[in-house]
């Protein structure tokens, strides 16, 4: 197998990454390194490759590619395994070192236990910390003295955090007190036994929302798949656990744990939006703005091109005032103006009417309306900003006419132009805009141009004009097929859909049924070809009246 084309076709095949890693573990590290490398530029949170890389080089004794590895990996993989795997090789540099090699051990458990003392799986390494404090030599007694503190500190944090292996932690520490002092040990253990038993009991609350978790899941983007979904709901499940504060510690220590479980949720479900922005708004809504900020700046960095998540960074920093952050991160959705989108520049020159006035906005319009992927929405969001801000209909109207030369074929746009007019109870204009756009739309794009320009004349127009645009709509939409050719001669259903308003109806449900089944066609809530339809001209959508197959009557 050509192991440099085992992941090419699908990016994130999962089984394909397997078969890479078990390869690269039957390798020479120098042979290994490159698909270690390739493996975790795609999976850069999968603890098990970083301490499978690890290990191999480990194995040789290369301890400064150790290192460096280790200080690419740690703070991104919280997982108990790779972070054992660290303290090893920690202790192993630094085991003949006396004194000083103790000290950089300490310290590299305090660092570990920091980031991980509250992983439910954490017992062991509070153990393994424990004795490793005990075996400390000990030249007077002021400094066993010292020791026995250090070691009461370390058993009295473990047997207060809810971890597999809380009981046995809190036997050894009843274990420890006695043994240094029975008098001392019954005040200390009746002090720490309700704390116990608070995190005993929070322990096996929380082994429930974490046995649902896979811990072997790779991070990969959201395929909508069921068990994706699962191990969705299980870390939004232990997230709501977590924040609900189950063992009442203060706010700190609770933030602290949230944070934990957060960072944890995301190498796993690395890929995630959502994720991303419900711990960045987690930090805003605690106080913590800079931490949202960096949480925001890493989630960029992990999808580059979620828009959503560039909009929800910009509106933090607007938020707190910081204008000129918010503007790159605009700027950044902008690009180079080539590959623009129409919603970046109306979102731009919404941010720039926010916070640098009406006119900013306007210059950048003038500069957007250029821009070869400008279309039509830019102009309508433009002139209705405009609208409503300025109170004055002339410059959105000059907006609209100037758009009309670009976007004639465009029937939306028309309609929302006509909308435009119609708040300005402008009919001639209305009347003349439809006009123009039917004169020049092709009869199978007009269908929902006709039907506003019927609804227009029926609420606003005579009954000579109404008629006469209901007859030209069928003369031109029958051309296309949308109105067969018996819809010319005219029915009653006309009369209905003339005289209807929002969900009056001039007739019964018995007449509707009986007027339905005159002129059968598809009926589109269950696509039965037995169904027929009645043209609501108030609301311009087809009702489904009395199907004989899903006996709806909704409105389509």
């Amino acid at each position: 197998m050509d192991s440099d084309n085992v992941i090419v076709d699908d990016k994130y095949n999962i089984e394909a990454a397997e078969i890479l890693a078990n390869e690269a573990q039957h390798l020479p590290i120098t042979e290994a390194a490159p698909l270690y490398e390739q493996l975790l530029t795609l999976f850069p949170t999968a603890a098990k490759y970083w301490k499978q890389y690890v290990e191999a080089h480990m194995a040789v004794n290369n301890d400064d590619a150790t290192k460096q590895l280790f200080s690419r990996c740690l703070l991104n993989c919280l997982q108990i395994p790779l972070w054992r795997c660290y303290i090893r090789f920690i202790r192993k540099v630094n085991e003949k070192k006396g004194i000083e090699g103790q000290e950089e051990t300490r310290k590299a458990f305090d660092f570990m236990l920091s980031y991980l003392g509250a992983d439910i799986a954490s017992g062991p390494v509070w153990m393994e910390y424990i004795t490793f404090l005990k075996t400390l030599p000990a030249q007077n007694t002021q400094e066993e003295s010292q020791r026995m503190t250090a070691v009461r500190k370390v058993y009295q944090k473990a047997i207060v955090t809810p971890t597999h292996h809380i009981e046995q932690l809190w036997k050894d520490y009843e274990n420890f007190e006695n043994s240094v002092s029975r008098q001392l040990a019954k005040g200390l253990l009746s002090e720490y036994q309700p704390k116990y038993n608070s995190a005993r009991a929070v322990y096996r609350e929380r082994k429930k929302y974490v046995d649902e978790i896979d811990w072997n899941m790779l991070a990969v983007p959201p395929s909508g798949s069921y068990k994706e979904e699962l191990q969705w709901m299980a870390w939004k499940r232990l997230l709501a656990f977590e924040k609900g504060n189950p063992q009442r510690i203060d706010s700190a220590s609770s933030n602290k744990r949230i944070i934990f479980t957060y960072e944890q949720c995301l190498m796993y479900l690395y890929h995630y939006p959502d994720i991303w922005y419900d711990y960045a708004t987690w930090h805003a809504k605690t106080g913590s703005i800079d931490a949202a900020v960096k949480v925001f700046q890493r989630a960029l960095k992990a999808l580059p091109d979620s828009e959503m998540l560039r909009y929800a960074y910009a509106e933090l920093e607007e938020s707190r005032g910081a204008i000129q952050s918010a503007k790159k991160i605009y700027e950044s959705l902008l690009g180079d103006g080539v590959n623009t989108t129409a919603l970046a520049h109306i979102q731009f020159i919404r941010f720039l009417r926010r916070t640098e006035g009406v006119e900013a906005a306007r210059k950048y319009f003038l500069d957007a309306r250029k821009s070869p992927n400008c279309t039509y929405h830019v102009y309508v969001a433009y002139a209705m900003m405009a609208f409503c801000l300025d109170k004055d209909p002339k410059v959105a109207h000059n907006v609209f006419e100037a758009g009309l030369k670009r976007f004639m074929h465009e029937p939306v746009y028309i309609l929302e132009y006509a909308d435009f007019l119609t708040r300005l109870n402008d009919d001639r204009n209305i009347r003349a805009l439809f006009e123009r756009a039917l004169s020049s739309l092709p009869p199978e794009e007009s269908v929902e141009v006709w039907k506003r320009f019927t609804h227009f004349e029926q609420t606003y127009g005579d009954l000579a004009s109404m008629l006469k645009v209901e007859q030209r709509r069928k003369e031109a939409l029958s051309r296309t097929g949308e109105e067969g050719p018996s819809a010319l001669e005219g029915s009653l259903q006309d009369v209905v859909s003339r005289y209807t308003f929002m969900d009056l109806w001039p007739c019964s449900s018995n007449d509707l049924d009986h007027l339905a089944r005159q002129e059968p066609v598809q009926c589109a809530s269950c696509n039965c070809a037995a169904c027929a339809a009645v043209q609501c001209a108030t609301v311009q959508k087809t009702c489904c009246l009395a199907c004989p197959m899903c006996k709806k009557r909704d409105v389509l």
